[in-house]
């Protein structure tokens, strides 16, 4: 099943026809698929059903066979993975990317969008207006009392958050995580989930997960993959009680 290209298409990410082959083998195959703005879309499915692929292909890590991934209506897979950040998109990967020689603060700081090109890193000041963003995002993401500990001595959970974090201070218009509760304790689960509702209050979140407590606690919409393509979509009650999605994936 693929979703039906709607009429009116305002999304903020649009997703249509989109094909990736490996060496013949379609890791996704024609897929329409549709992000509304300040919605957390949770996408689910067995292992192999294309889930990290989908993401991959958003981001510019992989290249789409065929197709078409629009953001505010520019076109991405035009683009390398650079410019689609510039764009306003941030991804995470399943392990956490951080600086474990520097302290929390010494992370966010170094993800403040003026340092991020050439000229902008020569130039870079910790001035008001960094120090301020890094404490309202360290705030955000739990952290805030351990602004000066070193990166490496953080739990996971919180290096987990500490990545989502250095996502943030970009302010993308889209963040894209891989199995972001991967890990975690459960009351570090319950404050993810708390997290990226708070989140959403301005961009939307693509989630791909296994957690499937994580996904009732988020999920505004629910796409289930399988083999490339929608095996079901909608709310989490629905996909939840879908025969398909209980005998591919749930019922495992």
């Amino acid at each position: 099943m693929n979703t039906v290209a709607p009429t009116n298409n305002d999304f903020l990410l649009s997703i249509e026809k989109l094909t990736v082959s490996f060496d013949g083998f379609k890791a996704v195959n024609d897929l329409n698929l549709y992000v509304d703005e300040n919605e957390i879309h949770v996408i689910i499915g067995p292992n192999g059903a294309g889930k990290t692929t989908v993401l991959d292909l958003i981001c510019g890590r992989t290249r789409a066979t065929e197709g078409s991934i629009r953001f505010r209506d520019k076109e991405l897979t035009e683009m390398k993975e650079h410019e689609i950040v510039r764009q306003g998109v941030g991804r995470k990967f399943q392990n956490p990317s951080i600086y474990e020689d520097l302290t929390v603060f010494e992370n966010l700081e170094i993800s403040f969008p003026r340092g991020r090109d050439v000229f902008g890193a020569l130039t870079f000041r910790r001035d008001d207006e960094v120090v301020e963003r890094v404490r309202e995002i360290s705030r955000m993401v739990f952290l805030e009392k351990l602004l000066d500990k070193q990166a490496a001595l953080l739990s996971h959970g919180q290096k987990q958050w500490l990545e989502i974090g250095m996502l943030l201070i970009q302010d993308p218009e889209l963040l894209m995580l891989d199995e972001p509760v991967a890990g975690m304790s459960v009351s570090e689960r319950v404050q993810t989930a708390e997290l990226l509702n708070k989140i959403t209050e301005g961009r939307s979140v693509m989630v791909v997960e296994h957690d499937m407590k994580f996904v009732e606690d988020i999920a505004h919409r629910v796409t289930v993959l399988h083999q490339g393509k929608i095996l079901s979509e909608g709310s989490m009650a629905k996909v939840q009680a879908d025969p398909k999605v209980i005998d591919v994936y749930l019922g495992h």
